[in-house]
């Protein structure tokens, strides 16, 4: 695996801070679908920074797991994509978006169940087969059980990887959410994970409501979670790491400290391998 260290999500907010300039981040993650038009602001600045930068594409729309609406449209604009900026990664999320001819903008939790399981498996391999590429899957957060499931969260991410050929992009914060709210054992889900599936780590912040953690991508990561991530890289290896902020945006050089700080658990493992 190219050793990639420590990136930032890319946010409408910081391309002032990356014309005639190139902060110093490891690597760059950006939300697929604002990228989807091939003209405009969003693409010029992405096809300026790919020549500088490693790219990763991370969904939030498609809904692998959607029993109905699943679009086709909206593969084929990822796929063109994909093949105009050659991401390192190309990653979606563990949920489904759509029913009843609705779309939803949310990331909504499945059952853990096998006949799930068999839906997602079977659109995951439809997708790397029109990418021609291994797709990242990423485990959400949640705030109700979708239902009795046959199987813990990190068993269903095991199966779907042994079904489907994909790796994992595990998001550290999410699954401590999910711990909070609804009891599941965050290190737990982690043990049920081939280590070598893991491509790709999240880390970003959460708000406290009176009744759960939210998952806001809207703060500095807490304390917490960031030692939840140092056993996820005693587990899974210097997985290339990526700080989310997506409201309430900062400055730059605040997500550069956070990305700084996950940089430096890095480089502390790869001593400790060396």
């Amino acid at each position: 695996m190219e050793r990639l260290g420590a990136g930032i999500g890319l946010r409408a907010r910081h391309y002032p801070d990356f014309s005639g300039a190139r902060p110093a981040a490891g690597w760059l993650e950006v939300h697929s679908e604002n990228y989807f038009a091939a003209g405009g602001r969003e693409r010029a600045v992405l096809e300026a920074l790919r020549r500088d930068y490693p790219l990763s594409l991370h969904g939030v729309g498609l809904g692998l797991g959607s029993a109905e609406g699943y679009s086709v449209e909206h593969e084929n604009k990822l796929c063109a994509l994909a093949e105009r900026v050659e991401p390192v990664f190309v990653s979606e999320h563990l949920c489904w978006a759509a029913a009843a001819g609705r779309h939803f903008n949310d990331l909504l939790p499945l059952p853990f169940t096998e006949e799930a399981l068999l839906l997602v498996a079977s659109r995951v391999a439809r997708l790397q087969d029109l990418l021609r590429r291994r797709v990242l899957v990423e485990n959400i957060s949640a705030y109700v059980e979708a239902g009795p499931g046959e199987m813990s969260e990190g068993e269903f991410l095991a199966a779907l990887v042994r079904r489907s050929g994909c790796g994992l992009l595990l998001d550290v914060n999410n699954l401590y959410v999910n711990q909070v709210n609804l009891g599941r054992d965050a290190r737990a889900q982690m043990l049920a994970l081939d280590p070598e599936s893991v491509e790709e780590i999240h880390l970003a912040g959460f708000s406290a409501g009176e009744h759960c953690l939210i998952d806001t991508h809207g703060a500095r990561v807490a304390d917490p979670v960031w030692r939840l991530y140092e056993s996820a890289l005693e587990r899974f290896g210097p997985v290339p790491t990526l700080i989310e902020w997506d409201t309430d945006v900062p400055p730059l050089d605040v997500l550069l400290d956070e990305a700084a700080k996950a940089r430096s658990r890095l480089e502390r493992l790869d001593a400790l391998v060396a």
